[in-house]
């Protein structure tokens, strides 16, 4: 169908169980699913009717009895457990190292090029929650000016400061700044910019947080459908995940509800090609901060809206739902968790009730991707085409 339009929409960390290798990143037992489940605020039955209990090993919720789309579990076959390399997955590319990870703070060679090229100090430098890093260094930084370096369990280098101490825009330039020197072997997936206002204790972060990706280490699924001719939107942080590669038109979004509100609109538009869309609230706001109640009740904010989709799709819609990897809320800790994905595909084209079974990496998704707008396979996935076309 020539004015195909896919909406591929990642619920940011919605992980439904340990993946076999989880014991190695110390996510053994693992489930975001069936944490959030156990909550009264959880209630999706639009996800329910395309297929999410019926996914293998969701085994312990009543399944729908004849789905209304494909429905499968992802395997993540990159070594990793973060946004950046799940994300790149589900476009095609597989990351056979994992990003580099500063468990211990980040090596003062590091530090001393960022200090010179920045011309200031540098507080913190070790895994931080963002929350508390401004609590405890924020009064100092705005004694002194110097800006807060902190990393977590993630591939991340963030700086946080005072808007009223340094201007966002100013905070940018040092965030392109620390980028290019964080490369080669110290090539984390991003640098984030954490700007925060307001007076201790009560510092608050702000809205105006940036992401300054590391590039693909090659094309990705987005790059083939730029040049296949047709349109690629991201929505949410996919611009800055990809590092602007292969996104022609982008949306920032305020959260869960706003992101969808964008989606919503983006259904009214003549467009062919794809819409890709990131959601963070479920992995940012809940999962990180072991809120399994915000996590259940966004899951079900989502689903009332993933209702006014289902009702507004044209016929040559195709609607992909999955996620990049899992962030269990009643887990220990506050880290990703290495866990399968969903995958919930729907429209007037794909077969009911189908069960995709396991898939092996999340680049499958690329492959099908790419398979129903006609582009050639640059993916290290495999398409689903042939069994979820009707």
């Amino acid at each position: 169908m020539e004015n195909r339009r896919i909406f591929l929409i990642v619920l940011d960390s919605y992980g439904i169980g340990a993946l076999p290798d989880a014991a190695d990143f110390g996510d053994e037992g693992s489930n975001t699913l069936k944490t959030i489940t156990a909550s009264k605020a959880y209630d999706t039955p639009n996800m329910k009717k395309l297929g999410l209990f019926n996914i293998d090993g969701v085994d312990w919720m009543k399944k729908e009895e004849s789905p209304a789309g494909a429905y499968g579990r992802m395997k993540e076959r990159s070594r990793g457990k973060d946004t950046t390399i799940g994300h790149w997955e589900i476009a095609g590319v597989v990351s056979p190292k994992p990003l580099p990870v500063y468990p211990n703070g980040f090596p003062e060679e590091i530090l001393e090029k960022f200090r010179e090229a920045t011309g200031r100090e540098v507080l913190c430098n070790l895994p931080y929650s963002g929350t508390d890093v401004i609590r405890d260094y924020g009064e100092e930084h705005m004694k002194t000016g110097a800006l807060i370096v902190y990393t977590s369990a993630d591939s991340v280098f963030q700086i946080a400061a005072h808007e009223e101490i340094v201007p966002v825009e100013e905070l940018y330039r040092y965030c392109e700044i620390a980028r290019e020197i964080l490369c080669g072997e110290h090539g984390v997936g991003r640098v984030i910019a954490r700007p925060f206002i307001g007076e201790a204790p009560n510092f608050q972060r702000t809205a105006n947080r940036h992401d300054f990706s590391l590039l693909p280490p090659r094309d990705t699924m987005l790059d083939a459908i730029l040049e296949a001719g047709y349109d690629t939107y991201g929505i949410g942080k996919i611009y800055d995940i990809f590092a602007g590669k292969g996104i022609a038109h982008t949306q920032r979004i305020q959260n869960n509800v706003d992101g969808m509100e964008k989606t919503l609109e983006m259904q009214e538009k003549d467009f062919k090609g794809l819409c890709f869309v990131n959601l963070v609230d479920f992995d940012m706001m809940y999962g990180h901060r072991n809120d399994i109640e915000g996590y259940a009740n966004a899951a079900t904010v989502f689903d009332r809206q993933l209702k006014t989709f289902l009702e507004r799709m044209r016929p040559e819609d195709i609607l992909m739902i999955t996620a990049d990897h899992g962030c269990d809320p009643g887990f220990r800790g506050t880290d990703h968790s290495r866990e399968h994905t969903p995958l919930l595909i729907c429209g007037e084209d794909i077969k009911e009730n189908v069960n995709l079974g396991t898939r092996e990496t999340f680049a499958d998704i690329a492959a099908t991707v790419l398979d129903l707008l006609h582009v050639e396979n640059n993916t290290d996935g495999t398409s689903m085409k042939e069994l979820i076309i009707k």
